[in-house]
């Protein structure tokens, strides 16, 4: 779920240094982006479900409210809709229609260190991070979308590409199986610092770029969804760089409280590998 660059730059060796000989989960690894127009398909509209209470404390270690989201929020969204914001696709929940491509793809209005159906986002997510950059911005802070709509034929290729060469086993640690990359649902997408320094490594957030939107994304409506140490939740050891759009309120609501993923902010089971 996470990034439009060569393999290489996937490496967590500074990960792997720390965490005892552990391999790194990363949500993603892309293929290069396929030139052309960006198909679209008519999605349903959003169901309603029902959320359930998030469990307390956080995993996170953060002080954490033990009850569920607000009434206002905890009936807007399906869970399970890739058209929805609130859509949680990790490595228990697939994308239904697994082949789902969004019907608004739109290409933002920032800086872009892509280009090709990578540098599009839904309209919603697009709308919302033009705000964010312009955000960062005003902050003395340059940020470039560095990847964001993946189809599923790109993560296909992609995928099979490191099973045929690593096995299933390995490449399921380096590479989103095509189906459950947020980054297929328009609503997520990698950020770059203006310098260009530490793309997709774990030093990237110390970059300017990673420590703004750590603490400001909330309030433009963005998660940074693969937290610090929570990988046996999410999945995803953590990437500063990818952020996930749920709107104003919802992230808000989970940095007041300290809830660290989605998963816990649901209520939902962790998923830290596939079923």
């Amino acid at each position: 779920m996470c990034y439009d660059c060569r393999p290489s730059r996937r490496s967590f060796t500074a990960l792997l240094a720390a965490g005892a000989g552990m391999t790194a989960l990363a949500a993603c690894t892309p293929a290069p982006a396929p030139s052309g127009p960006v198909p679209t398909t008519a999605t349903p509209t959003p169901a309603v479900a029902t959320t359930t209470a998030v469990p307390a404390p956080s995993a996170s270690g953060a002080p954490a409210s033990s009850a569920p989201p607000s009434a206002s929020l905890s009936q807007k969204y399906s869970l399970s809709d890739p058209a929805s914001q609130w859509i949680i696709v990790n490595k228990h929940r697939p994308l239904t229609p697994l082949q789902f491509v969004p019907a608004d793809l739109v290409q933002p209005r920032v800086q872009l260190a892509v280009s090709g159906e990578a540098s599009f986002l839904n309209s919603t997510t697009a709308a919302a991070a033009e705000k964010l950059f312009a955000g960062a911005a005003s902050a003395g802070v340059t940020m470039t979308l560095a990847s964001g709509y993946r189809s599923f034929q790109t993560q296909t290729v992609t995928y099979n590409g490191y099973a045929s060469t690593r096995g299933q086993a390995s490449a399921d640690t380096a590479s989103a199986r095509p189906g459950f990359s947020e980054h297929q649902t328009g609503w997520a997408f990698d950020i770059g610092d203006g310098g260009g320094a530490c793309s997709f490594q774990p030093c990237f957030a110390e970059q300017p770029a990673a420590v703004w939107a750590k603490a400001n994304a909330f309030k433009f409506g963005f998660v940074v969804r693969y937290p610090w140490m929570l990988n046996e939740i999410t999945g995803y050891y953590y990437e500063s760089w990818h952020l996930r759009f749920i709107g104003v309120e919802a992230a808000t609501d989970m940095a007041k409280r300290g809830i660290g993923t989605l998963e816990e902010y649901f209520g939902l089971e962790a998923a830290p590998d596939y079923l």
